[in-house]
């Protein structure tokens, strides 16, 4: 406390002890050096790469009838699995049911139609035959002068006439056939109308999805139900560009999911999209995850195994300085002291440090933590930082 005093009273002598303390305190970084933590070759290095996305199918469908109308009945829901052309629903069917009724019955009338012009043709040939035949042997009765002139005119007009009425009735046929395929058409119409009341699995699947409840009026094309392939269900992640170029078809994956967070699910990346989103400059990894739940659109995390490096010697990132993705600026010691050294740097772990790839002479190690007071040609105490 007197001690205290005495200098606030004496401010030159307070001044000129500060001095010599910081004078003991510097001889004493230089006699003993700074301490530093510097980098060691680690041994069977994983380079992992991260992802984020949500759980997808391959195979997946928004599925509605073609035609508008009333939800008459449903026969799933969400959850359900279903087999090829089972039945899901039904629009009330009612009036069209009446339309193929009517259609049916004019269908029926121009088959009755068809039927009867046919006879006609063939009962006009029959005559036109019977004319012709009489035409020509009153022809040759005219030669031997059994028969008149006029006579065999006669027979001669009625043959023309018997054949008329065959173009006639062979007309009335064609018609009666065109008819009849008309209403043949409208019948098949109004029957795929009818078909299209009722909506059924395109392929076995699952529903994660009903969009409608019974007595809805839907519109064509709206879905009701949403169905996928449990088969084909992936994990869609998103990972950094600077991150994807190592990821490739076929590496083991780790899949995590918000519902389940203490458990790990193995997968296998099986297709990369080769065009990245221009805005968040990601690119989609796809993961095939056969024990993963069903749950589409949960979110999940993707740990990629895209290299194992059996030695390297590593940086973090922090500890570097101008990074540009290939290069940057650290500290290294070189006998016993300090300098600054431009590096160049690989692969990065999921940890955020960096492979140190070239720059490097035996001998020379990188400072993996930067603190106050470094400064190049400084003497310093190393220590290996934890691998």
């Amino acid at each position: 406390m007197k001690f205290a005093v005495l200098l606030r009273s004496h401010p030159r002598l307070a001044m000129g002890l500060a001095a010599v303390l910081a004078a003991l305190a510097v001889g004493r970084m230089v006699l003993g050096g700074v301490a530093v933590e510097v980098a060691v070759a680690s041994r069977d290095v994983p380079i992992r790469v991260y992802g984020l996305g949500t759980i997808e199918a391959k195979v997946a469908s928004k599925i509605g009838f073609a035609v508008a109308g009333t939800l008459a009945e449903l026969r799933a829901d969400a959850g359900d699995g279903v087999a090829k052309g089972q039945v899901l629903a039904r629009l009330d069917d009612a009036e069209q049911r009446a339309k193929v009724a009517a259609a049916r019955a004019q269908y029926d009338k121009a088959l009755a139609q068809s039927t009867s012009a046919r006879a006609i043709v063939a009962k006009a040939a029959a005559n036109r035959a019977q004319k012709e035949k009489v035409s020509q042997r009153r022809k040759s009765l005219v030669a031997s002068g059994t028969i008149s002139e006029e006579t065999f005119g006669d027979a001669q007009a009625a043959a023309v006439s018997a054949g008329a009425d065959a173009q006639a009735a062979n007309a009335e046929v064609s018609l009666a056939l065109a008819t009849l395929a008309d209403a043949r058409a409208q019948l098949e119409l109004n029957e795929v109308l009818l078909a299209r009341h009722v909506l059924t699995a395109p392929y076995d699947g699952r529903i994660s999805l009903r969009s409608r409840e019974l007595g809805s009026v839907v519109a064509p094309g709206e879905g009701v139900f949403t169905l996928f392939d449990p088969e084909t269900v992936w994990v869609l992640s998103y990972v950094d560009e600077t991150q994807a170029g190592g990821v490739a078809v076929g590496q083991e994956a780790e899949v995590r999911l918000r519902s389940e967070p203490a458990r790990r699910f193995a997968g296998r990346v099986v297709r990369i999209d080769i065009e990245s989103d221009r805005t968040t400059e990601e690119r989609k990894i796809y993961v095939a995850c056969r024990e993963c739940p069903q749950n589409l659109g949960e979110q999940a995390e993707v740990v990629i195994d895209a290299a194992r490096l059996d030695s390297a010697t590593l940086v973090p990132l922090s500890a570097i300085q101008g990074f540009d993705g290939r290069q940057g600026l650290a500290w290294v010691v070189e006998n016993g002291r300090l300098a600054r050294r431009t590096l160049s740097f690989g692969r990065r772990t999921l940890d955020g440090r960096l492979e140190v790839v070239g720059g490097l002479s035996d001998g020379i190690r990188v400072v993996t933590r930067l603190t106050a007071g470094l400064a190049e040609g400084l003497s310093v105490r190393m220590s290996d930082a934890a691998p």
